[in-house]
């Protein structure tokens, strides 16, 4: 008998091989945001919350994932459950919106402190210490990013012009671009969207600025 933690799982290894958090898969498939957090599968009495069949058709539609591919990742976890590790690294996650905030990252751009979550990479992507993901939130950077994409960013990669890349402003703002030009005063920025104008900084305005290396699409 399949039990509640082995669904719930299957579906967080659906999100983790689309490169989705549990979020991103939830409104990839047209659901609340919602749906699949944590939060949510158990009731606030403790009874155990089951995804319906309606929304785990939902997501397999979503992603193209066949019905056969879902029973896999069920197996998968009965194999986790018994100590076999599907090949893989777990590597911090957080949303755009919440990496503007204190906290989250040292002086040099590597993540630390509190509030990260975390998500399933080869381990073959995430092979460098440091190595963390930002999930897309919004429109901004359409057509080359969309809402729920995830972006894997190396700190301290070397980096060359016309390499897209994560920034970070002393003010707290956090954008994705695509590196212009760099001296040694200052940087250009191309933003992805070609709504959104292009961005030049001051380099003493640039708390960091790090490496896109990967990214879902």
């Amino acid at each position: 008998m399949l039990s509640h933690e082995q669904i719930w799982g299957a579906i967080d290894r659906l999100a983790e091989r689309y490169a989705l958090t549990p979020s991103g898969l939830a409104r990839r498939a047209g659901l609340d945001a919602t749906s699949f957090n944590k939060s949510k599968r158990l009731s606030q009495d403790g009874r155990l919350r089951w995804p319906s069949t309606e929304s785990i058709a939902k997501v397999l539609d979503a992603t193209g994932a066949s019905l056969e591919q879902f029973l896999g990742f069920l197996r998968s976890g009965e194999m986790s459950a018994q100590g076999i590790s599907p090949a893989g690294s777990s590597i911090p996650l957080i949303g755009f919106a919440q990496a503007g905030a204190g906290g989250f990252f040292d002086d040099g751009g590597f993540p630390a402190g509190q509030g990260w979550d975390m998500v399933e990479f080869p381990a073959a992507t995430g092979h460098e210490a440091g190595v963390y993901a930002l999930e897309i939130q919004g429109e901004s950077m359409l057509p080359l990013y969309r809402d729920g994409d995830i972006l894997i960013v190396e700190p301290g990669a070397q980096i060359r012009r016309n390499d897209r890349v994560v920034v970070k402003t002393r003010d707290g703002e956090v954008m994705a671009k695509v590196l212009l030009r760099q001296s040694a005063r200052s940087i250009e920025l191309m933003s992805l969207n070609p709504e959104h104008p292009n961005r030049s900084f001051d380099l003493a305005d640039v708390e960091w600025i790090a490496r896109i290396i990967w990214a879902s699409q």
